[in-house]
């Protein structure tokens, strides 16, 4: 695949310049198709027997346990043999050096225990959760690099060093300014990713979130800031696919200036080619009709083309689906900064309700359940515990119950379940991730991945289309 690279002045603060580069990334307009397939509930029988054996391995090393409960969950499981292509070995070691690094930086200590000003500092620095989510319920992360100066950077690196920001140690080996940036993918994987799973007004609601979309806008950074940043951006990148693989999905990349093609020689070193086949780098005349193929414009901030009153720097704006979904604690009305987890506990009974009906809403193994939303970490050395919220626990019930019904409708239709969701029957779609077939062995092989740094003039999206025009199935217009 070549293409000349075309030159530009580089965009301005409003991403509305003359033309940029773009980076042929086909792989996610086909994963849109594609997903739900290589997730829990749809998996292929290949990738049902590598996640047996996945367990079968880490129970061997001591680092997996039934329960139940578990000790890890099968999408985070599933997250591992994504990112390794389905094979077992390779996503066991990539599961146990994460587990060594975790336990070696006391990870868990770092976020239930970090300051919540050391937190801030580090939220307001990198990606930011604006509160909503994209067409299949994947919550929308923004991210403007500009804010992430070499003197911002320097400056956040030394406090760390120096600062006891949290109860943890650390292993000497990861930088100590850096360690306190994965409380927020902590937060990621703790608190939005499970919030996300229960809000079911979604396609899919069976298959439990465990991604995430990003906008990344690099308008108005310069080459010397890409050049300072490097060291910082390299370090972290590794590590975060190391330790937190497949929490991506779709990267839209804006803003881009002429030269980012040496950048992007930089930055497509640091990830897999599976994660690099992601990223859509936007010119600006597509920026939004792009985004509003995958994001409703409501969810989507005004300075992208949406109506959403959001901007770099604010706390997650509510999303209308939180009504009737999330029960505020008394005098809250907002999630605040800082590390927040979900702990699980029994539901009251409802007034006027019978005795055993909660129980039923819950199904007989779940009982009357609901999820509690903890603040935790820090205030100056104080220990924080602030309850936030409760939400009904939906999932994994809706899984459970989706699972009942296929089986139902397999049964009376007379055919076995497992042969009416093959992969093979749908063109082994799912293999890698959630990528076609063909797409799969273009990302397999590095050397022809489908992001290689070479640039196209156009994104490819439209022959992937359906009839309708739609890049992917639309989730209900209740969707946030």
């Amino acid at each position: 695949m070549t293409a000349d690279i075309p030159h530009a002045p580089s965009a301005d603060h409003s991403g509305t310049s003359g033309p940029t580069t773009r980076v042929k990334s086909s792989a996610s307009a086909v994963s849109q198709f594609a997903y739900p397939l290589g997730h829990l509930g749809h998996l292929s029988e290949r990738e049902e027997v590598a996640l047996d054996k996945l367990k079968g391995l880490l129970e061997e090393g001591g680092l997996w346990t039934r329960g139940p409960p578990a000790s890890h969950d099968d999408q985070t499981l599933l997250r591992y043999l994504r990112a390794r292509r389905w094979v077992p070995e390779d996503a066991y070691k990539q599961c146990k050096d994460t587990e060594d690094w975790r336990a070696s930086n006391q990870i868990d200590t770092l976020y239930r225990t970090i300051e919540l000003e050391a937190y801030e500092q580090s939220r307001r620095l990198y990606p930011q959760w604006t509160g909503r989510r994209d067409r299949r319920g994947t919550p929308l992360f923004v991210f403007d690099v500009k804010q992430l100066d070499h003197k911002t950077v320097s400056e956040y690196e030394k406090q760390g060093a120096k600062q006891n920001v949290s109860d943890a140690r650390t292993d000497g080996k990861t930088p100590p300014g850096l360690l306190r940036l994965f409380a927020l993918y902590e937060n990621l994987t703790r608190f939005t990713q499970p919030f996300c799973t229960q809000l079911l007004d979604r396609d899919h609601a069976e298959v439990p979130i465990t991604m995430s979309t990003n906008i990344v806008d690099i308008t108005g950074v310069g080459l010397k800031q890409f050049w300072n940043l490097k060291s910082h951006m390299q370090s972290a990148s590794q590590l975060a696919t190391a330790h937190y693989p497949e929490t991506l999905d779709m990267i839209f990349i804006i803003g881009a200036p002429f030269f980012f093609s040496t950048v992007w020689g930089w930055v497509r070193r640091w990830f897999d080619p599976i994660t690099v086949s992601k990223i859509h780098v936007l010119g600006p005349h597509e920026v939004k009709s792009v985004l509003e193929r995958y994001i409703d414009p409501s969810n989507i901030p005004k300075k992208y083309g949406g109506s959403l009153d959001h901007s770099f720097g604010q706390m997650p704006v509510a999303d209308p689906a939180w009504e009737g979904v999330v029960a505020w604690e008394k005098g809250v009305s907002s999630f605040p900064t800082g590390p927040l987890l979900w702990e699980e506990e029994e539901e009251e009974e409802e007034e006027g309700e019978q005795p055993g009906e909660a129980q039923g809403r819950g199904g007989a193994e779940h009982g009357r359940k609901r999820l509690v939303c903890v603040a935790t970490g820090k205030e100056k050395g104080k220990p924080r515990r602030q309850r936030i919220c409760t939400v009904r626990k939906a999932w994994p019930l809706v899984r459970e119950q989706a699972v009942s019904q296929e089986q139902t409708m397999a049964s009376q239709a007379g055919v076995d379940v497992e042969h009416t969701q093959s992969h093979e029957e749908e063109g082994n779609l799912s293999e890698g991730t959630q990528t076609s077939a063909q797409t799969y062995t273009e990302v397999a092989n590095a050397d022809e991945a489908l992001t290689n740094g070479q640039l196209i003039d156009k994104l490819q999206l439209e022959e992937n289309t359906g009839s309708d025009g739609r890049v992917a199935p639309a989730a209900a217009a209740t969707t946030a």
